[in-house]
């Protein structure tokens, strides 16, 4: 069976198709299979920034409404392309929270025969899970992480086991338009944030302290930047689950706080639309650091869009 994701982040989206194969076959159908459930066809993603300029207010302004809805009517030309047979279209903070989402989702319904699901944040932070398990970057008592535009979801896990899961609203986009007013970003603001952050992840800090996770894993976004910027060759595309070096990522964060908005640009391995958002993510990802103490920083390409098609596989009859 072919099927296709479609995940609805603040700042792209995203498309994968993929054939899936059900538990317990292999890709011709005569032996067991337990790695892989599904191979992957067609991938893409579109910067469609759907939370541009008013996330905070919890609204989709026209600009970015009008976006989203073209990066829906290319993916469906490549999903009638593939002739897929499922679809699933998952939408996370940006839509969740707007005032208008509802409206988003009638007219990407209207328009490209698209039927998006609204997830609720402890959703979203399960999906992940499944995604990062799928990843095979799960060795021991872990803290994942995934920074969105909109949100971020934190899950503790060891291996085949959920332990604790939670999404809080304090995605890079949101931390990046309320608090990010300076260039180099000011002693003052980075204050603000961390007092920001130290009350937001109350229960955060509470049940690290319970289940004292010795490694941190970064699911997909900001951490593939992190890794890309930290060794070049990577390549990301190739990679399910890799080691950082946790000394160099904190020699990169301190570089990230530091720079300007020109001097980012300038950096190998950080795309265009992380240029000003990865300072909040590293300003985060440090954040956690901090009370966590890892032994172990992962990064998982595997995230949100994996999880659901490895759902999707374990449901395929």
């Amino acid at each position: 069976m072919k099927a296709a994701v479609i995940d609805l982040g603040t700042n792209t989206f995203h498309l994968i198709i993929a054939e899936l194969y059900p538990p317990g076959t292999s890709q011709d159908g005569s032996l067991p299979q337990t790695s892989k459930s599904f191979k992957v066809l067609y991938k893409t993603n579109i910067p469609v920034r759907l939370g541009q300029g008013r996330i905070n207010d919890n609204v989709i302004i026209p600009e970015a409404f009008e976006r989203g809805l073209e990066a829906l009517k290319a993916f469906r030309k490549e999903i009638d392309r593939y002739q897929v047979d499922k679809v699933r279209a998952i939408a996370t903070s940006a839509v969740r929270n707007a005032s208008n989402g509802k409206d988003f989702v009638t007219a990407a319904s209207t328009e490209t025969g698209i039927v998006i699901e609204v997830i609720t944040g402890q959703q979203e932070a399960e999906y992940i899970y499944h995604g990062v398990e799928a990843s095979g970057a799960i060795n021991d008592t872990s803290l994942v992480m995934d920074i969105g535009g909109g949100s971020t979801e934190f899950i503790i896990c060891s291996p085949g086991e959920l332990l604790w899961k939670d999404s809080y609203d304090i995605g890079a986009a949101r931390l990046m338009q309320a608090y990010f007013k300076s260039d180099p970003l000011s002693t003052a603001d980075r204050s603000l944030i961390i007092d920001k952050l130290d009350v937001s992840l109350e229960g955060l800090k509470s049940a690290c302290m319970v289940y004292q996770p010795s490694s941190l894993i970064g699911s997909a976004g900001a951490f593939e930047s992190f890794a890309a910027m930290i060794d070049p060759a990577l390549q990301l595309e190739k990679t399910a689950a890799v080691l950082l070096d946790l000394g160099e990522y904190h020699n990169l964060s301190t570089r990230l706080l530091s720079s300007s908005h020109a001097e980012r640009e300038k950096m190998e391995g950080l795309i265009p639309l992380r240029v000003d958002m990865i300072v909040m993510a590293s300003l985060l990802t440090s954040f956690v650091t901090g009370f966590v103490q890892p032994k172990h920083l992962y990064l998982s390409t595997y995230d949100l869009k994996m999880g659901v098609l490895a759902q999707m596989a374990i449901n395929a009859r």
